[in-house]
């Protein structure tokens, strides 16, 4: 048995297959795991609803992007670290300087809600009354944020990152998690790693102690961080370059293939 107390996945790309579904053999192993497990993912705390149905019993999940770590049996938020609204004003002051057509949108109320300017694109979401439109800029940095999100029309997705990390280095955190021109802003400090350790901290683990699973970007902290990383089949490169291995494809159950070896 190896010396590994803790599963740290994250969710899209990695532990759902890209129809959104767990599948019969990751439900399996995961049920049958002789640790415990945790999520930890960019989605806010109103989007793991879609994965709870699938499972037997809810996962403990640090969410936002480490902001945020969610107890699902008591449905509270144990730890939030938000955007304070001073910051949210620098933030977007400096980004709409430098991006005149840049959409912006937030996520508050400890990832519970989502609010959006008119130009954000709309999409579809499972809690449509936690989504609300802004009615004046202004209300964007009314209160603290878990993340803030920036959009651009017009800047291919690679040279957006790079723009938006360079215009707040220093000030926020800034990563990405898709293929499109989206970046995902936390306060300085805040990500998958750190979120993870405070509870780890919490509850009597060590990184050491951690195997770790993810895909994108937003992952590295989080593989870096932990005692064993595994980037996905279907992984971003930077994400296989900081990983001690690669599994399968999030289709090909990538994650179960390696927590059956480890434990099962």
């Amino acid at each position: 048995m190896p010396s590994f107390r803790l599963v740290a996945s994250d969710i899209d790309g990695t532990l759902l297959r890209t129809d959104g579904t767990l599948s019969p053999r990751t439900i399996q192993v995961l049920d049958a795991l002789p640790v415990p497990a945790v999520l930890v993912t960019g989605r806010p705390v109103r989007w793991l609803r879609q994965l709870y149905d699938q499972m037997d019993e809810p996962l403990p999940a640090v969410c936002a992007n480490g902001a945020v770590v969610y107890d699902p049996d008591t449905d509270q938020v144990l730890r939030a670290a938000p955007l304070d609204t001073e910051l949210l004003l620098d933030v977007t002051k400096r980004l709409r300087d430098a991006v005149p057509d840049i959409a912006l949108a937030v996520e508050v109320e400890d990832s519970r809600s989502f609010w959006h300017e008119e130009s954000w694109p709309t999409q579809a979401d499972g809690e449509h009354r936690a989504v609300r439109l802004l009615a004046t800029p202004s209300e964007l940095t009314s209160v603290p944020a878990v993340k803030l999100l920036a959009r651009s029309v017009s800047t291919e997705p690679d040279a957006f990152f790079e723009l938006v990390s360079r215009t707040l280095g220093g000030i926020a955190e800034t990563t990405h998690s898709s293929s499109s021109a989206l970046v995902e802003i936390s306060a300085t400090g805040v990500t998958k790693a750190a979120g993870l350790a405070w509870l780890c901290e919490r509850e009597g683990f060590t990184a050491a102690d951690v195997v770790a699973f993810g895909d994108m970007p937003n992952d590295i902290p989080l593989l870096s961080w932990a005692g064993h990383s595994v980037a996905m089949g279907n992984a971003h490169p930077a994400v296989v370059e900081v990983a001690d291995e690669v599994t399968a494809t999030n289709d090909e159950d990538g994650v179960a293939v390696v927590l059956q070896r480890l434990f099962l």
